[in-house]
């Protein structure tokens, strides 16, 4: 098989551990719904829709009816799968018929899955979405009142799995007292259900931030994003956690992903000779430079130049100029062993040496999130032990 450029390792025993943190947290009581938009947060949704089964996952979050489709490919048939966004009219069909769940946040959506519904003889899965305050989507009170007596008339067709709705910045201490609102509103919205006698089989407030922050809110189901990745939503969120154990650090989340690629090309630069692209890097003496076969069209940071380190050997090399478009050079002269087609870490571990997502992200200001998921799905993962 002809090779990419690089390659990224799924660590199953990693998410293992990383869902039973969540699981342990939020209690058995409550379900957690594996959040796999974004190519699953880079990690590719077909591996890891399959790693988080093995994992005892069975519902899983997506933002669109595209990715719910990829999900619909490799998930086993007792898991269900929510789009938490955009759904166009003409894949409301294919939603009903293939049982996918989705999110209804304006009342005039109902009557096109009403209408839906019955040509497929079959009823939509319908999570009503209200608003509370972050204002993206949402039912604010009056469309909700409207929207529970059109479900309510027209049950058959219309099953009300679920009421819910998104914190804003949960994952800041600063934002408490939004985020107090946001749930005082979100349980006016459940009480008004139940005086109606319509009660959803599932309420979820809570996405990773929250679950772990503010019990209150996990209701019986999470939305799990970052932290099932093994990443904490915020130094706040970390800080309470470390409370909770009466610690002052702790590993429990666990890294899933390690990129890696070869060396291309091994260069001997004389000093005073420029590396790569324009004048950003000078040889200020002899210098030996391995080239690596990726660059920003990869996923690989252009914000790295001159500033990232990448895994040799287990020792970190230096970026050197100007990341490329798909290439981009580092310094070896340290290395003596370097050579061409040896294996490098990205990012991940390499011997007793490691280079973190965060070494990227508070370099240059990027989300963990934001860093992950623009990993192109063309590069191949593998899952391992």
């Amino acid at each position: 098989m002809v090779r990419h450029s690089s390659r990224i390792e799924l660590s199953q025993k990693a998410l293992t551990s990383n869902i039973n943190f969540v699981r342990k947290k939020v209690g058995r009581n409550v379900r957690i719904s594996s959040v796999v938009k974004a190519n699953a947060y880079g990690h590719g949704i077909d591996p890891f829709v399959r790693m988080a089964e093995k994992a005892g996952i069975n519902h899983f979050s997506v933002a669109s009816a595209h990715e719910a489709n990829e999900a619909l490919q490799c998930k086993s048939k007792s898991s269900s799968i929510m789009i938490m966004g955009i759904l166009y009219e003409e894949d409301i069909e294919w939603a009903v018929e293939n049982g996918i769940e989705f999110y209804v946040f304006n009342y005039d959506r109902l009557l096109k899955v009403l209408e839906t519904a019955k040509k497929c003889n079959k009823p939509a899965l319908i999570h009503l979405e209200v608003e509370t305050g972050a204002n993206r989507t949402g039912l604010p009170m009056s469309e909700f009142t409207k929207s529970l007596s059109f479900i309510k008339k027209y049950g058959h067709y219309l099953k009300y799995i679920g009421l819910c709705s998104h914190l804003g910045g949960a994952e800041s201490d600063s934002n408490k007292f939004k985020i107090d609102i946001q749930q005082k509103r979100f349980t006016d919205y459940i009480k008004i259900s139940k005086s109606r006698k319509m009660n959803p089989e599932v309420l979820h407030l809570a996405s990773s931030a929250a679950a772990l922050a503010y019990p209150e809110t996990r209701f019986n189901m999470v939305r799990a994003g970052v932290i099932q990745y093994g990443f904490w939503p915020g130094p706040d969120i970390y800080y309470h956690h470390l409370n909770e154990v009466n610690k002052t650090s702790d590993r429990v989340l666990k890294r899933i992903i390690t990129w890696k690629t070869d060396i291309m090309d091994i260069r001997d630069v004389p000093r005073g000779e420029f590396v790569g692209y324009g004048t950003a890097f000078q040889a200020q003496r002899d210098m030996r430079i391995a080239v690596m076969p990726l660059g920003y069209s990869n996923g690989y940071p252009r914000a790295q130049s001159n500033r990232g380190h990448v895994l040799i050997h287990g020792k970190k090399a230096p970026i050197t100029g100007l990341i490329n478009m798909n290439l981009f050079m580092v310094d070896v002269s340290h290395i003596p062993e370097a050579d061409i087609g040896d294996e490098v870490v990205l990012v991940g571990r390499q011997k007793n040496s490691v280079i973190r997502v965060s070494s990227f992200t508070e370099s240059i200001n990027l989300l963990n999130n934001e860093m992950l998921s623009r990993l192109p799905s063309a590069i191949p993962r593998e899952i391992v032990k």
